[in-house]
């Protein structure tokens, strides 16, 4: 298998995984409200809760690891569920590899070319 056909592929399920474990979480009861008409637009002000952040990260948390437990011990089932969250993600942007961050080791790897 080429380098890019394995980046399309890690592309694919990188997707679907925030779908299935970010995108259609608890993060989607807050995207479903009205902006707030003060702090729209403005950086610098908070917009999340401490617990509303807590509760969208503790549920992508669980279902990565629900995720990546299926890949290793019921890959069928993963594929399942990868291609489930597929669904919701047709639109998306390709994914590119994140700029470093302070304090990060850099990646040497490029961005993938598909998806």
């Amino acid at each position: 298998m080429s380098i890019d056909s394995i980046r399309r592929e890690i592309a694919r399920e990188a997707k679907a995984i925030v779908a299935l474990a970010f995108r259609n979480g608890p993060i989607e009861d807050l995207h479903t409200g009205q902006p707030c008409p003060m702090c729209a637009g403005r950086k610098g002000f908070s917009r999340i809760t401490e617990a509303e952040m807590k509760a969208i990260m503790k549920n992508a948390v669980n279902h990565v690891y629900q995720l990546l437990v299926l890949r290793e011990e019921n890959p069928v089932e993963y594929e399942a569920k990868i291609r489930f969250g597929e669904r919701h993600t047709a639109n998306w942007d390709k994914p590119e590899m994140p700029r470093r961050r302070r304090g990060v080791a850099p990646w040497s790897g490029q961005n993938p070319t598909d998806q």
